[in-house]
Parts: structure tokens; C-alpha cells; sequence
């Protein structure tokens, strides 16, 4: 399985130009840095070289050789990786990213000492020398729908779930939006606050942030990470209008990383 893993990592070879923005909780623009970020293998795939520039500041320069325990990707080179377990007492993050043509498309999600969100970093990458564009900013309607998919989960001892249904209903009433996700093994239905580019749902003690951001990116956190409750965290980017990734990683009440879910979805029309 670990040599599988460095095969996925591997697909996201390449110079990639592009810009870190960071957003406040409440969806509000706080910094945009550009970047170059170039991955190459050496030494016949065997090492990975990182090399990053932000605000054309000295580079950061890494190598690696294999992958810790921390980052799972799936087979086109979409990746998630985090903290694996979650304390009251420390900080905890997590990043995303998702491969699709010439586009990566990155998040990363803060949470400070208190376990309140922070913030969150979207990185929208063009690879070198190519045509690719970037997306509107994600609107409300866009998410608007039907949306059947198919779902693979990864768990921490590699173990890998046979690709299952998903179906995910969203419907905006005024201020409202509701939605209803559907698997083979849970049925849960919410409904968010709309305000600004920011929808807030509550589910059971928590409320649940969701961002719209620009490149048809989402974020969907808890506000706050509390002790004894299970949560999740996700990432979603919407590729074409009727074609939506979503990565979710989910921890158990003790705040242990118990999985990873991509969800591929298409709407329907």
C-alpha cells in the first residue's frame, strides 16, 4: 500500500504558480500571497523534491523519501492529511488537495489554542506554461440540486472501502438552505443560516461552518471542536457545473482520525 500511496503522490509532479489567500471564519478576505511551488522526483522516483516560494521570499526546500502516517491520497493524486488526533490542549489542522486537468486546487483549516476555527488558506495552483482558468466564486445556486455520486473510504491501517453511493440534496428557502445526505448507512438531513458567503448549520451541540470561496472551493468545519463529541472536516471543489469533489475527514468522540472519505458527485439535470 505505501508504494501505491508514493505513485499517487508522484501525479503531483510539476511547477505549479499560483497564490496562498487566507479567510477569517466569517469568510472574509484577510491575505493573498503569490507562490511557485515545484515538485520533481530524483534519484528514479525514489525522492521527492518540494521547493516553495511565497512572496518572492527565500525558498523553502525540502526533500522526502516516504510518507508518514499523517497523509492518505487516492488514486488521482487527491490527497487529505491532518492531525490524527485532536486536543483540547494543542493546535489542530488540516489540508486538502485536489488534481483535475492543469488545476490543483489546496486548502488548509486552523483551529487556534481554544479549538475555535481561525482561519482557513485556499491555494488555487495553474500548472506551469498551461491554459488552465480559474473558477467563479461558489455561489449557493451553484450547490443547488440533486447530487448523485460515489464514495471510497481510507482508514488508518489502510484499509479501503469498495466504492459505495452517495446522494446529496441541497435547496435554498430565502435565508435558509436545507440539505439531506443520503449513504448506504446513514440518512441525515440539516438546515444552515445563510449569511454573506457563510452558511452555519447546527448539528446536535455543534454549528457547522461552511465557506463559500473563490475557484468554486468550499470549507465546511465546526465553528468550535469540543471535547467528547465526534466532528468532521471538510474540503469541496466544484471542477464543472455539474461536477463537484468533496474530501472528508472524520474523528471519533474521543478525537481520534478514524477515516477518509473522497466523494466524487455529479448533479443532476
Amino acid at each position: 500500500m505505501s508504494i501505491s500511496q508514493w505513485e499517487r503522490l508522484l501525479k503531483n509532479t510539476g511547477i505549479w504558480n499560483g497564490s496562498f489567500t487566507e479567510f477569517s471564519s466569517e469568510g472574509k478576505q484577510l491575505k493573498d500571497r503569490p507562490s511557485q511551488l515545484t515538485l520533481e522526483s530524483l534519484n528514479e522516483n525514489k525522492v521527492l523534491k518540494l521547493t516553495l516560494i511565497r512572496d518572492h521570499k527565500p525558498a523553502i526546500v525540502k526533500e522526502f523519501t516516504h510518507l508518514n502516517r499523517n497523509i492518505f491520497l487516492f488514486e488521482d493524486g487527491h490527497f487529505a492529511k491532518g492531525s490524527q488526533q485532536f486536543s483540547p490542549y494543542g493546535i489542530f489542522a488540516a489540508e486538502y488537495g485536489f488534481m483535475f486537468d492543469d488545476r490543483r486546487c489546496r486548502l488548509v483549516q486552523l483551529f487556534d489554542i481554544k479549538s475555535n476555527l481561525e482561519s482557513v488558506i485556499l491555494i488555487r495552483e495553474y500548472r506551469q506554461d498551461s491554459n488552465a482558468l480559474e473558477r467563479s466564486m461558489l455561489s449557493i445556486e451553484q450547490l443547488e440540486g440533486d447530487w448523485v455520486g460515489e464514495a471510497q473510504t481510507l482508514y488508518p491501517d489502510w484499509r479501503t472501502t469498495e466504492p459505495y453511493s452517495t446522494c446529496l440534496s441541497v435547496k435554498k428557502h430565502g435565508d435558509t438552505v436545507s440539505q439531506t445526505l443520503t449513504t448506504p448507512e446513514i440518512n441525515i438531513t440539516s438546515e444552515g443560516k445563510i449569511e454573506g458567503n457563510t452558511i452555519t448549520f447546527s448539528q446536535g451541540n455543534l454549528d457547522i461552518r461552511l465557506l463559500l470561496l473563490p475557484d468554486g472551493a468550499s470549507s465546511t468545519t465546526p465553528l468550535l471542536i469540543k471535547q467528547r463529541e465526534a466532528f468532521f472536516v471538510e474540503f469541496g471543489w466544484l471542477v464543472e457545473p455539474n461536477k463537484r469533489f468533496r474530501l472528508i475527514r472524520q474523528y471519533d468522540p474521543e478525537g481520534r482520525w478514524i477515516n477518509v472519505t473522497l466523494v466524487t458527485e455529479y448533479k443532476q439535470v
